[in-house]
């Protein structure tokens, strides 16, 4: 403990979320899927039976307390590293030590946060200790192990998946916090703004009660502490936002965000926005995945979709954060809003399969250019019809290989601008072709 500035209050000197945190799995709050009664952990820890496992969930959900309590509650030596600031030297120091207790009959306990940190190289490393038993590795990650844990080491260790902590586990996190705790239970906490508290710690445990501490040393000096949504703001200044730019969650914000545009919901679609301007994400990623949605989900229901989304990424390019959100907020409510069609997607990835998996055919010889004498006499370009010289502009002709000649890949949709599409398709091809 060390004396506050300003008075002789002890400011205890370890964060609160490590004062507070769970010893045993009765005292841990969430996760029951995983940690209740005859749950694949709970089992491990209660027989004493452990094998190696990655544990992947977002921030503050509690892999680092699970992996605290199994060493406290198993008879192995336990070892734990961060991937930030290991690398192979600190991994095989373990490994030693562990093979050593294997002959020992000791079991080695190796805590890994924050895994998906470690490179190939490193998680090679770790392969054949775990394989051979010779250490039982926890690992610890917030991306995707499809994406960062090595197949060799996924197929070691099984991969439990931790959920986001609720409202009400978050609740219980903050009151049990303030009982327990020796600092806190001294202090006259008369009101907690606890929904703004958990909308700020953005789900993360952690967040929330250093958060929570924070707010109790800026009021300390009062009699009765409230901690209001001003005090909150004062300490927090901004809120702690889940985007990682180059993980998992990057993929998942911006797939809800174009499926919010498909799915014709302008609301949903400027809430992910938001959730990745926010974030940090760079605003062209965003200009780019709306020019690339305005022909594969758009398409000729409303082509000016694909201009206008053209042009905004021009706007954004040039205009530069904070006012392109507001461009790209224009141009996603307008993608949002249009009729719908992936009828030229569907017609080039069908176009694209007969090309790579059936015969390539010849140009047939009246669509064949025939700039020599010789190419003439041999039959190019004869008998092909110059669409300008039929009533209007059109006469029926056959422009595939005679091969395949009824194959038909774009079919319009009856949605906005390509229904009208259709209909004058319908009528110029009458008798050849289906609409």
């Amino acid at each position: 403990m060390k004396k506050s500035d300003n008075n002789n209050i002890k400011i205890p000197r370890i964060p609160l979320a490590e004062r507070v945190r769970p010893k045993t799995l009765t005292e841990f709050v969430g996760q029951n899927s995983i940690l209740s009664q005859g749950s694949p952990i709970n089992l491990m820890i209660t027989n004493d039976t452990l094998s190696s496992f990655i544990l992947w969930g977002p921030p503050g959900t509690g892999k680092t307390t699970i992996a605290k309590i199994i060493a406290e509650n198993t008879s192995s030596e336990f070892f734990q590293l961060n991937a930030v600031s290991s690398g192979v030297k600190e991994v095989r120091k373990v490994i030693e030590l562990a093979e050593e207790n294997k002959n020992l009959n000791k079991r080695t306990i190796l805590f890994i946060d924050e895994i998906h940190r470690f490179n190939k190289s490193q998680q090679d490393v770790l392969l054949n200790s775990v394989e051979s038993g010779t250490i039982i590795l926890i690992g610890a990650t917030t991306e995707n192990p499809s994406f960062e844990v090595i197949p060799a080491l996924r197929s070691r260790a099984r991969i439990f998946i931790l959920d986001s902590l609720t409202a009400d586990e978050l609740k219980s996190i903050l009151y049990s916090a303030i009982k327990k705790d020796e600092f806190l239970s001294k202090k006259n906490i008369k009101e907690i703004d606890e929904d703004f508290l958990i909308y700020l710690s953005g789900g993360d445990a952690r967040s929330l009660l250093n958060i929570l501490e924070a707010s109790v040393i800026h009021e300390i000096e009062k009699s009765e502490i409230i901690i209001s949504k001003g005090i909150l703001e004062t300490v927090v200044q901004q809120k702690n936002i889940i985007y990682d730019k180059s993980g998992e969650e990057h993929y998942n914000i911006i797939s809800a965000f174009i499926k919010s545009i498909r799915g014709s919901d302008p609301d949903a679609a400027l809430y992910w926005m938001a959730r990745m301007l926010e974030g940090g994400e760079d605003p062209l990623f965003i200009a780019r995945r709306l020019v690339i949605l305005a022909s594969e989900d758009i398409g000729n229901a409303s082509p000016n979709g694909l201009v206008l989304a053209e042009a905004a990424f021009g706007a954004v390019d040039k205009i530069g954060m904070p006012e392109a959100r507001i461009i790209l907020a224009q141009c996603a409510t307008y993608l949002a809003s249009s009729p719908k069609s992936n009828a030229s997607y569907k017609g080039i990835t069908e176009a694209l399969i007969e090309v790579k998996t059936n015969k390539l055919f010849p140009v047939p010889i009246h669509l064949r250019n025939a700039p020599t004498k010789l190419m003439k006499e041999i039959g190019y370009g004869k008998d092909y019809k110059y669409a300008h010289s039929y009533e209007g502009n059109f006469v029926q002709d056959n422009f595939l290989p005679d091969e395949i000649a009824n194959k038909q890949f774009y079919l319009p949709s009856e949605n906005g601008q390509e229904k009208k599409i259709k209909d004058w398709l319908k009528f110029l091809w009458k008798g050849k072709k289906k609409y």
